[in-house]
């Protein structure tokens, strides 16, 4: 992935205000070629800079109400394997690598509490998974965001 320069950013950060706006319409409000920020967002989206749709997307409004973050233990020869069995699961939303005791912290989504017990299980049934501690989202206070990271890379200042 390349790095985004104050011209990125003052795209992203535009779209970011409103997403739905055309090429045209970015141009026009940001005083630049139109052709230059339809390369520019070509490049931002072949190069991984602008994450997938699906990402806006809330569990909630699909009927998941129920958030929760696993704190794996791996035997550590098994991580590519539980990581590719882990994206087999639909209801892991991300799964990170970590430093420290923990190997991976598994974002997870479910229905009701059965149907987290149900996951669990099957966590667990991963072959080289070898411990998992549960730990449940009571509430975001904030949410993901790089709004201040733009802000910061046009020059101008986070709020």
């Amino acid at each position: 992935m390349t790095e985004v320069d104050a011209t990125d950013a003052r795209i992203l950060l535009a779209l970011t205000e409103d997403p739905r706006a055309s090429v045209m319409a970015l141009s026009q409000r940001l005083g630049l070629a139109r052709n230059t920020v339809q390369t520019r967002l070509a490049r931002l989206e072949s190069n991984g800079a602008l994450a997938p749709l699906d990402q806006r997307i809330r569990p909630e409004a699909l009927g998941y109400r129920l958030g929760a973050y696993m704190s794996v233990q791996v035997a550590q020869r098994s991580l590519a394997e539980v990581s590719d069995a882990l994206a087999l699961l639909p209801e892991v939303l991300e799964v990170t690598g970590l430093s420290g005791v923990t190997d991976l912290l598994v974002h997870v989504v479910a229905v009701d509490a059965d149907h987290l017990w149900r996951i669990t299980e099957a966590v667990l049934a991963i072959p080289g998974v070898q411990r998992l501690d549960t730990a449940l989202a009571m509430r975001r206070f904030v949410d993901r965001r790089v709004t201040p990271l733009l802000e910061r890379a046009t020059g101008g200042s986070p709020d």
